[in-house]
């Protein structure tokens, strides 16, 4: 399992960019998967881990997890299930709340509907999440992961019916500005709270500040 909070702590907080921490909360959040998207790695949640940490996470239950991002989203999902399983062993937790980007919406998406995986999932949050596919997709079907990330995949298809199962909560961010995700609505998901933010890009949403309050919000609710 790896863990990732990196130096930005202290620069950022410096920078007056965090609210204080709340320590009293720390014992009581699950632990946090965080689960990235095509071409990239956990380290793209840097940001995102040191505000939750600044706002009363642990260090320690903040999780990245990295896979084979040009293979079957299924074998990813799979390793999705594994991972979850071996923190809450780890931890003794008996949920884990999940964070998504971009293609790691749908590495999530199976391991909630078709692995079982809603059972052990108290909170969902996708940022810009490729939870119905996307049209850019259709430049890098080289990989099996993007072919099955292309609108109306078979892949895609077999995700039909409740996209919220479970009793977790679940919460969107889009932006118009997004780039990547096409159409960006894609993000959303029937039954959860869907946010549309401001021009921002794909890549900067992982540390645009409403999304990572809204993140910090739904995970303490």
């Amino acid at each position: 399992m790896r863990r990732i909070v990196g130096p930005l702590i202290g620069i950022l907080a410096l920078l007056g960019f965090f609210a204080p921490a709340a320590p009293a909360q720390a014992a009581t959040h699950n632990p946090v998967v965080f689960v990235h998207g095509y071409t990239g790695n956990s380290t793209n949640f840097a940001t995102l881990q040191a505000y939750l940490v600044a706002n009363g996470w642990s260090a320690g239950r903040l999780y990245g997890y990295n896979y084979n991002w040009a293979g079957s989203n299924v074998i990813s999902a799979q390793g999705l299930a594994a991972f979850v399983n071996q923190i809450k062993a780890s931890t003794g937790a008996s949920k884990v709340d999940i964070v998504n980007h971009s293609m790691g919406g749908l590495v999530t998406r199976y391991y909630l509907q078709k692995l079982g995986g809603a059972a052990n999932v108290d909170h969902v949050a996708s940022l810009a999440g490729a939870n119905h596919g996307t049209t850019y997709a259709s430049a890098c079907t080289i990989n099996i992961s993007c072919i099955e990330m292309l609108p109306g995949s078979a892949y895609i298809v077999s995700l039909s019916g409740d996209e919220t199962p479970g009793s977790a909560k679940y919460g969107t961010w889009v932006s118009p500005c997004d780039g990547i995700i096409i159409p960006y609505t894609s993000t959303r998901l029937s039954g959860a709270d869907n946010h549309t933010l401001a021009c921002v890009d794909h890549l900067s949403i992982l540390s645009n500040i409403q999304a990572m309050s809204g993140i910090r919000d739904l995970l303490n609710s």
